[in-house]
Order: structure tokens, then C-alpha cells, then sequence
């Protein structure tokens, strides 16, 4: 109901209780209650403020906003500056300032070395599953881009990770990716991921790609760590082959150089014995052509004193004396041996002795004594 339809008694609804009407607060009394404050005179209602206070308002406005503006850029961050929403440049590290209001600083860090995971179970060329994990580590090395580019480069690069990896796990076979292709799928995933976010300008730079040790599904994981463990023997058994192999190659070499430089000597000695027998036979010759008789008695004495040199046979003249000396037996035998080691063509040593006489043909024994039969017949 309005406060002048009738019934309602003509009651203002501005009024308070108690019938003490005063109206609605003056404005022009409050503003000449402020300019008493900041020093006005308080006359007149528009110009209730002096230039002097506005000025001093001012002032301090512009000192809150210009220490407002003041900000550190860390050691290992590039500050990103926008006015009005556009890309001006990038601020170094350090105390710097800005336009409040105005321009808009977003620090980003170039420095730290970041690290994206990928995981998951992928199709393998010859159609087997495999679980495999991965982590891209990356840095930043703009920072326009990595902001301004797209709308979440990490986003993107993670994306990318996953499917450079299913690529190239879906073109390598199982074992590869188990045991000896390790390093050849984490080059081949490193390329791949490189290649698909080139176009985007995603600011990154890819430091290193871990390929992590893939397994198979838990069902036949029995059977797959079997045939690793083979594998693993089979390049153990080669690394041994190979090191025992150039362990024995030196010897060998050795041994070969050996026997060849005894075969060149060899060839030597004999080349120069021959040699030296055609000199001896050449000189020989005008003595045997002057005096053959006694150049061939002198020769055969020379040979049978060379043969009997090596033999152990003691042959005994017993024509004018039937005493049997006593022969140093120990000695002839040791003389004998060394004799034969000499030579190379010596026949084998046969201790026993034989006794040539001429006045009898019973042989006696070596101590001097008779045998049996002697005295049987003497008897």
C-alpha cells in the first residue's frame, strides 16, 4: 500500500518514530564536512575539494602504482611481456618493472629439465602385446611458444610421446623390443616424437628418451623370461669365445713365428754345412789326386773314429796279452750318452760288451773271473 492512498493515515515511510522528521542526509553538507577535513573553506557545494588535495590524492596514487609495478624474474626463468594482451618481448632474470594494469609478465623456466611418462599395452609387428613404458625428458627453449603456441604444450608433447611410440612398437617384433633392440626403438621413438611436434612450434627441445624395460602379459611372462636368460647365455658364451680367442692368438703368433725363424735357421745351418762339406771336398781333392792311398786311409780313419764315437760297444785286442785289463765302464757309458745327445743320428746305447780274442773263442766274462763251464772243463 502506498504511503498516500487512504487508510494509510498520511504517514511518510521517510520518517521516523517518534514524529522527529529530518529528511534524508544534506550531500552538499557532506562535502563541505570533507573539504573542512583536507583544508577547504566549505563554501559552495561543487567546489568543496581544493586542487591542492586532489593533487596530493593524485600523487599517491601514482607512487602506490608505481611501486606496484615492481617484480624479480629467477635465475632460471624468461619473463613473457604482454601489453594489452600482445607480445611485446621476453624480460631477462632480475628485478624488473611494468606497467600495472597494462602490461602482463609470465615467467616461464628454461633451465629445468622436465619429464613426460608414456605407458601403455601396444600391438607389436608380429602381433604379440607387449607392455611398455617411456619417459621423454624435455626443456624449454622459448618461451613465447611454449605459452602462446598452443594451448598446453605439455599436453601436446604427450600426445605426440604416445603416439610416436605405439609407431614404432607396431613396427618391431617382440623379441627386438625385449632384449637386442632396445636402443634402436628408443633412437627410432626419439626421431618419431621430434618429427610430429616440429610443425606446432611447441617451444620444447627433447634433452633424452628412456625406454624402459618392456615386458610381456603377465600370462606368458614365465616363458619370456626363459628365452631372455637363454639370450643373455648365448652373449655371455660369445663374449668368452672372444676373449679366450684373443687370449690364445698371441701364443699362437708366437708359436708360428717361432718355428718359422727355427725353419730359416734350420735352412741356414744346412745350407752352410753343405757349404762348408763342398769346400772341404774341393780342398780335399788335389791331396787325394797327389797321394790317393793315404788320402783314402786318412779318410776311412776319419769315419770309423766318428762312428765308433757314438757307440757304447768296447772291442778289445787280445792277441798278445790273455790279461784282461780293467776298463772304467761308469765312464765310458756317461762319454756314450753325451756323445749320443750330441748327435742327431746316433744309434740307441746297447750296454754290452764283447771280447774278441784271438788265441781262444770263449768269451770271457767282464770281471776277469771264468765261468762254469771253463772250470767244468778245466776240471
Amino acid at each position: 500500500m502506498a504511503w498516500n492512498e487512504p487508510g494509510n493515515k498520511g504517514q511518510d515511510p521517510w520518517g521516523k518514530k517518534g514524529g522527529n522528521d529530518k529528511g534524508p542526509p544534506d550531500l552538499d553538507e557532506v562535502f563541505r564536512n570533507l573539504s573542512k577535513r583536507f583544508g577547504g573553506k566549505g563554501n559552495g557545494s561543487g567546489n568543496g575539494i581544493s586542487s591542492m588535495s586532489l593533487v596530493i590524492v593524485l600523487a599517491i596514487a601514482v607512487v602506490v602504482w608505481g611501486l606496484s609495478g615492481f617484480y624479480t624474474v629467477k635465475e632460471a626463468e624468461k619473463g613473457v611481456e604482454l601489453r594489452f594482451g600482445g607480445y611485446i618481448g621476453e624480460v631477462d632474470p632480475g628485478l624488473q618493472w611494468k606497467a600495472t594494469f597494462i602490461d602482463e609478465v609470465t615467467p616461464v623456466n628454461v633451465q629445468t629439465v622436465r619429464s613426460i611418462p608414456a605407458s601403455g599395452s601396444m600391438l607389436t609387428a608380429d602381433e604379440n602385446v607387449v607392455l611398455v613404458q617411456l619417459d621423454v625428458q624435455f626443456r624449454v627453449n622459448n618461451a613465447k611458444n611454449y605459452l602462446y603456441s598452443v594451448v598446453d604444450a605439455d599436453a601436446s608433447l604427450r600426445e605426440a610421446t604416445d603416439s610416436a611410440l605405439r609407431y614404432v612398437i607396431g613396427h618391431n617384433t617382440m623379441d627386438d623390443i625385449l632384449t637386442t633392440g632396445r636402443d634402436k626403438i628408443r633412437r627410432d621413438t626419439w626421431n618419431e616424437i621430434e618429427r610430429i611436434i616440429e610443425p606446432y612450434n611447441l617451444g620444447i627441445m627433447i634433452v633424452d628418451v628412456n625406454f624402459l624395460p618392456a615386458r610381456p602379459p603377465e600370462e606368458v611372462k614365465d616363458a619370456f623370461d626363459d628365452a631372455i636368460a637363454a639370450q643373455e647365455d648365448e652373449q655371455r658364451f660369445i663374449r668368452e669365445a672372444e676373449a679366450y680367442s684373443r687370449q690364445l692368438e698371441p701364443k699362437v703368433r708366437g708359436t708360428v713365428q717361432r718355428m718359422d725363424q727355427q725353419a730359416k735357421a734350420y735352412k741356414q745351418r744346412v745350407t752352410l754345412e753343405a757349404q762348408g762339406k763342398v769346400a772341404r771336398f774341393e780342398q780335399l781333392l788335389p791331396e787325394y789326386q797327389a797321394a790317393p792311398d793315404v788320402t783314402r786311409e786318412r779318410m776311412y780313419f776319419d769315419t770309423m773314429q766318428e762312428v765308433m764315437s757314438g757307440t757304447s760297444k768296447v772291442l778289445i785286442d787280445a792277441k798278445n796279452s790273455g790279461n784282461l785289463m780293467y776298463l772304467p765302464l761308469d765312464k765310458l757309458m756317461q762319454n756314450s750318452q753325451s756323445n749320443k745327445s750330441v748327435s742327431t743320428k746316433s744309434k740307441p746305447a746297447q750296454p754290452i760288451m764283447s771280447v774278441n780274442s784271438t788265441t781262444n773263442n770263449s768269451s770271457m766274462p767282464l770281471d776277469g773271473r771264468p765261468s762254469r763251464g771253463d772250470r767244468t772243463g778245466r776240471n
